[in-house]
């Protein structure tokens, strides 16, 4: 990080009905972890300030009552101005527009899409899992590599034709945008990233802290066989 570039402190967390638990809460621990010696401030955002469940369709149809809620501090209409940081996960529920209420064009508002240049005080954007078919839509990745969950990959490339998928990859940077495979792979991911932006002793550190065994080659990814996305 170069002294014109000081370090990110603001960062926020993009809930819609149906996220995958893991996609978000993998990466906010680590960064809960950061926040012990670096300060951070941390802005969950959603359509309004309603709890939101990780409860989808699937749930319903098998007859289980098994979910979890997030209470979000903010709404996309008043989300602060400053995050610079901001993670998106996915999950079933990404699958259904109704869900996305208001995402789309908060995407479109904080960052730009089909090639514009970024706005305001948002530096980078993180995606796991179908987080990045949420960002595909909004034209964001336009031109860009970008990566997802294996299972799901096939559903995720018709979201957007005009963004080089990479089929076999356990993360993907391109610039200041990151894309991880699914759920767990967005633990590889932020690890990643913490390495780049914070160093590799804090990375390595936070990642021991957590006895976590860190998987460091984007390119390890024996899921998009498993799941036939090659």
């Amino acid at each position: 990080m170069s002294e014109a570039q000081p370090l990110p402190k603001n960062i926020g967390v993009v809930l819609f009905p149906g996220f995958q638990l893991l996609d978000a809460a993998g990466p906010l621990d680590a960064l809960n972890i950061l926040s012990l010696t670096h300060p951070l401030n941390l802005s969950i955002l959603a359509h309004d300030l309603s709890p939101v469940s990780t409860r989808h369709h699937l749930h319903q149809a098998a007859g289980s009552n098994c979910q979890q809620s997030i209470v979000p501090t903010h709404t996309f209409a008043n989300a602060p101005d400053d995050i610079e940081v901001l993670i998106i996960p996915g999950g079933t529920g990404s699958r259904k527009e109704e869900n996305l209420d208001g995402v789309i064009e908060f995407l479109q508002k904080r960052w730009g899409s089909g090639g514009e240049e970024k706005k305001g005080a948002l530096r980078w954007i993180l995606t796991v899992c179908t987080g990045s078919a949420i960002l595909a839509k909004s034209g964001v990745l336009d031109g860009r590599r970008a990566t997802s969950n294996k299972k799901a990959f096939s559903w995720v490339r018709e979201q957007n034709e005009k963004v080089e998928w990479v089929p076999k990859a356990r993360w993907v940077k391109d610039g200041d945008i990151w894309t991880s495979s699914g759920i767990a792979a967005g633990i590889d991911m932020i690890y990643a990233w913490l390495e780049e932006v914070f160093g590799k002793e804090t990375a390595d550190l936070l990642a021991d802290a957590s006895e976590y065994e860190r998987n460091r080659d984007p390119g390890n990814d024996r899921f998009a066989e498993r799941w036939g996305a090659v």
